[in-house]
């Protein structure tokens, strides 16, 4: 899943995308209310952890921003204080869930998997593409009966690809979003990864789940 961090104080900001990062999540970051509002209506997230006291536009203001504008990806707000009144503004502001600091990071992890499966659904952890099938809670692959190991970043582009069967996606997406990173255009990093995943969720005599769209990049069979 793609979160968006929204926090000013650096090393809190960093905890979060380590934390983050390591659960196999792609998270992008910004440390203040009209970046927050940029991003958020100009990228697509699964989550958004937001801090309500950032420089310009504070974290409510934000979020009232991005609900007008007909955002509805779940927002779980985050603060030092614990006040009722503000938990209930926050609530009553479109925020999908409250979590006071300090927090353990495996709290916020729960928390953002609890708010997605409320928004979307509880096969929301689950994509499925013929006798595919991904597990996003647990960071399992089923092939068929048998369980497929794939490293995070192999994970991370599988099931970035399974989101939306049929649709291709460029080297450059797929770049973005799996490494968040800026790389060369001629590297081939995209396509060692494919093939690496290929072998894996390989089935005899079926053919390949990814597909390759000559001048463009790849997409899911959407017949799969």
């Amino acid at each position: 899943m793609k979160i968006l961090v929204v926090e000013d104080e650096a090393k809190i900001r960093d905890f979060i995308e380590k934390g983050l990062n390591a659960q196999g999540f792609v998270v992008e970051s910004c440390d203040n209310g009209n970046d927050a509002i940029l991003q958020a209506t100009t990228r697509q997230y699964d989550g958004i952890v937001l801090d309500i006291m950032i420089p310009g536009p504070d974290g409510m203001s934000v979020l009232r921003t991005i609900r007008q504008k007909g955002i509805n990806v779940p927002v779980i707000v985050v603060t030092a204080r614990s006040h009722l009144d503000e938990r209930l503004e926050g609530l009553n502001s479109g925020a999908d869930d409250y979590l006071t600091k300090p927090f353990y990071v495996d709290e916020l992890i729960a928390r953002l998997h609890a708010v997605c499966r409320r928004s979307h659904g509880e096969n929301l952890n689950l994509r499925e593409s013929g006798n595919i099938v991904i597990n996003i809670a647990t960071r399992e692959v089923s092939v068929g009966s048998e369980l497929a190991e794939l490293t995070v970043r192999e994970f991370n582009l599988l099931e970035y690809l399974m989101r939306s069967p049929g649709r291709v996606y460029t080297r450059t997406q797929i770049l973005e979003h799996v490494w968040h990173y800026d790389f060369e255009p001629n590297t081939n990093l995209v396509d060692v990864y494919i093939k690496r995943i290929r072998q894996k969720i390989a089935t005899d005599g079926e053919e390949s789940l990814i597909q390759t769209v000559r001048g463009l990049g790849y997409r899911v069979r959407k017949d799969a």
